[in-house]
C-alpha cells in the first residue's frame, strides 16, 4: 500500500518495528525516562516557553480538543472560533456541549481569513480564540501570523489545533503568542493513531490550575501532576508513546523541525507542479504543506479515489458532502518520497489513458 492520505500516514521502518514488539510494562523508571524525553522534545519542536508543559492523552485529536475546552475555558469566557469546515465546526460543537459562550467566524469552504474579517471582531471583549490552523476538510491553511497579531492586540488567549500542520508548517508558541497547541500521533509524527498531545504555555497552565471542570479521564491537572514523574494517570497507549519517542528523536537527528518542514514542503510543491499537465486543478491559494485539495475538471473524484485504491493500491483522501464528487485530497506527510509522488502521477496518467480521469 502507498498511502497519500492525511492520516494515518506511512510510518518509517524504525517506527513500525517498535509496533511489532511486545508492549512493555510502563510503571517504571524506564518508561518515565521516555515520557520526559517526549515532553521535552515536543516543547522544543513547537518552540514553547521553558515553563510550558506537554501532556499525552490516549485518544484521538478530538479528545485533546475536548480536554482543552474543558480545562482552560469556562462559562465566563467569550470565545471566538474560526469555522470554515468540519473541524472548525467540531470546536463549535465542543464549546456548545460544555456551555462555553462562543461566536463563530463563518467562512465559506476554501475561504481564508483576512484582516478585514478579523477587524469586525476587534474590541468585542473576546477572551479566547480557537482555530484549526489547517482546516483539513478544505485544505485551507489559515494565516497564523495574522491571527496571532489580532489576538495580541486584543489580549485574547490563543488555542491552535495544529493536528494536521505540526511539523509541516512553521509554528512558534513564544513568538506567535500561542497559549495552547494541539496535535496527534497519526499526522506528520507518522505514528499509529491513538495518542493526542497538548502543549500548554504558562497562561494555559494557570487556567488549568484554576479550572473547576469535573472529569476523571480528561482532568489536565491530574495529567500534569502525573507528568512530573513521567507517568500518566491511567494506562496509556504504551507502544504508540514509544513510537512517538523514536520518531521525535529521528526528526531531531535528521536536522530537526526546520528540516522536516522543508522535506514536506518539497514533497508538496513537487506534487503540485507535476499535476499541472493533468486534467486536475488546485483552486485554493492558501494551502499549507501537509495536504493538497485537488479538483476534477470533467471526471468524478470518487471514481478516481476508488480506482487508485483497488487497481493501484494507492490511497488518497476522498471528500464528503456536496464536494465529494469533485474534489479529493492528497497528503504529503509521513514516510513519503519524491519517487512515491512519481508513482502517483504515473497512476493518474494511466487513469487518463483509461478514460477514468478526463
Amino acid at each position: 500500500m502507498l498511502n497519500f492520505t492525511v492520516g494515518p500516514v506511512m510510518s518509517s521502518e524504525s517506527v513500525r518495528k517498535i509496533g511489532g514488539e511486545q508492549t512493555p510494562y510502563f510503571r517504571n523508571d524506564e518508561f518515565s525516562k521516555v515520557m520526559f524525553e517526549n515532553e521535552e522534545l515536543m516543547k522544543e519542536f513547537v518552540y514553547a516557553d521553558e515553563d510550558s508543559r506537554a501532556v499525552f492523552i490516549t485518544g484521538s485529536g478530538t479528545a485533546a480538543m475536548e480536554a482543552t475546552v474543558m480545562n482552560v475555558l469556562n462559562q465566563n469566557d467569550k470565545v471566538l472560533i474560526v469555522n470554515g469546515g468540519g473541524f472548525g465546526q467540531r470546536f463549535v460543537d465542543l464549546c456548545n456541549l460544555h456551555e462555553i459562550p462562543n461566536d463563530e467566524i463563518r467562512l465559506d469552504f476554501g475561504q481564508n481569513i483576512t484582516q478585514e474579517i478579523l477587524d469586525e471582531y476587534s474590541n468585542k471583549n473576546y477572551t479566547a480564540f480557537l482555530v484549526n490552523i489547517c482546516e483539513t476538510s478544505s485544505c485551507v491553511y489559515y494565516d497564523l501570523d495574522l491571527i496571532s497579531k489580532f489576538c495580541k492586540e486584543n489580549n485574547i488567549f490563543l488555542i491552535v489545533d495544529a493536528i494536521s500542520s505540526f511539523l509541516a508548517n512553521p509554528l512558534n508558541m513564544v513568538e506567535q503568542n500561542i497559549d495552547v497547541v494541539i496535535t496527534g500521533s497519526q499526522k506528520a509524527l507518522a505514528c499509529p493513531p491513538g495518542v493526542s498531545i497538548i502543549v500548554l504555555g504558562p497562561n494555559a497552565l494557570e487556567k488549568v490550575e484554576n479550572s473547576k471542570s469535573k472529569s476523571m479521564y480528561f482532568d489536565l491537572k491530574d495529567m500534569l501532576k502525573n507528568g512530573e514523574r513521567g507517568q500518566t494517570p491511567f494506562t496509556p497507549a504504551v507502544t504508540i508513546l514509544l513510537q512517538i519517542n523514536q520518531r521525535l528523536k529521528e526528526i531531531k537527528s535528521q536536522g530537526g523541525v526546520e528540516a522536516e518542514i522543508k522535506r514536506i514542503s518539497t514533497l508538496a510543491n513537487d506534487f503540485r507542479e507535476k499535476i499541472k499537465d493533468l486534467p486536475l486543478e488546485v483552486k485554493c491559494d492558501c494551502l499549507g504543506n501537509s495536504v493538497t485539495g485537488v479538483y476534477c475538471i470533467d471526471s468524478n473524484a470518487e471514481d478516481i479515489v476508488n480506482a487508485l485504491k483497488f487497481d493501484y493500491n494507492i490511497w488518497i483522501n476522498p471528500n464528503g458532502g456536496e464536494i465529494g464528487n469533485k474534489m479529493f485530497r492528497v497528503g504529503h506527510i509521513g514516510d513519503l518520497t519524491l519517487e512515491d509522488n512519481d508513482k502517483l502521477i504515473e497512476a493518474f496518467k494511466d487513469l487518463e489513458k483509461r478514460g477514468i480521469l478526463k
